[in-house]
Parts: C-alpha cells; structure tokens; sequence
C-alpha cells in the first residue's frame, strides 16, 4: 500500500468520527429537555413514624399470656418472608439461613450442616421466647456481625405471632413459660 492509501483509510476515520460528533450535537441540541420543576411522582410519606426496634430496656411480653392467643395463621404469613433464606420442613435443608423445624428452645448455632457466623457461634444459649422475641425486632442488634440481614420485625404482635408459629413447627412444641 502506498501513502495515497493511508491517507484515504485515515481521512475515512476521522470523518467517520467528525460525522458522529455532529450527529450527537444536533441530536442533543434537538431532544434536550430542561428537567421538570416537580417530580413526575412522588413517593408517599409514612402517617406516622415507624415503631423502634425493641432493644433490652424494652419490657419483654408475657409469653405464657400472649402466646396461647396468638394468631398462629398471621405468624405463617409473616413466615413467608423467611422462607426465601429457611426452610421450614422438618428435615428440611438449609438454605442461606439454617432450618427453622424446631427453632424455639434449640441452641444457637446447632445444626451442623450450617455455617453460622462466628457472632452467632460465640453463643450457645437456647433460642428462648425472649431471645427470639428481641432477635426477630433487631437481628443486628441482637446478635451483632449475624449473617442475618433482615432489617427486623418492628410490631410487637408480629413477633408474637411469628414466635408462635415458629413454636408449631415442631414435633412437641416447646413448653409455655411460667406466668410472670
């Protein structure tokens, strides 16, 4: 190839180039639109602030009062968001979470086909009915550096009713405590 043929191939790329920068100028010149003065919609404001996550200072439920009239249905359903990280079934695998069969009374970090955090291996302790009950209001709180990145369940009553059911999956559901 002589000089003739370079000086073509160059002279097509950068007018290839030169024609690609006209296009976009005109084309912004002509579709630019100025941004609205509002929003062309608006996320609703909550009426009243959300509830704080229970912490430790928060009186704990009676449990041998307000389990045995909780509403074991509306704890599946709020079951229902923990199913996409536990499985529930009795034998069942785990998922991104352990296996919820049997979960109240069952010490922490207990099924061995799990690889718990070293926050939530650090402790034995049994999930009591107050411990899953402040658990379920603040995962992080509670338990801080769980794998757990559920914000937390910040009704009372959710809780309840999740405990509740959580408590019926089991062979022999764990006992109520004393009355208080």
């Amino acid at each position: 190839m002589d000089s003739w043929e370079w000086n073509k191939i160059a002279g097509a790329v950068l007018g290839t180039l030169l024609f690609v920068l006209v296009v976009k100028f005109v084309a912004q010149a002509l579709y630019d639109a100025p941004p609205p003065k509002t929003p062309g919609y608006s996320a609703a404001q909550p009426a009243e602030a959300p509830a704080q996550p229970v912490t430790a200072a928060d009186p704990l439920p009676d449990f041998a009062e307000v389990l045995p009239t909780a509403d074991i249905g509306h704890g599946k359903e709020i079951a229902t968001r923990c199913q996409q990280c536990h499985d529930e079934s009795k034998g069942g695998p785990s998922k991104v979470g352990p296996n919820l069969w049997g979960v109240v009374n069952r010490p922490r970090a207990a099924l061995p086909d799990f690889s718990y955090s070293p926050a939530m291996a650090a402790s034995r302790e049994p999930w009591s009915y107050d411990k899953l009950y402040l658990f379920l209001g603040a995962p992080q709180g509670e338990v801080p550096g769980t794998k757990m990145g559920f914000a937390g369940l910040h009704a009372p009553q959710d809780r309840i009713d999740l405990i509740a059911y959580l408590r019926s999956l089991a062979d022999k559901p764990a006992p109520l405590p004393a009355k208080k």
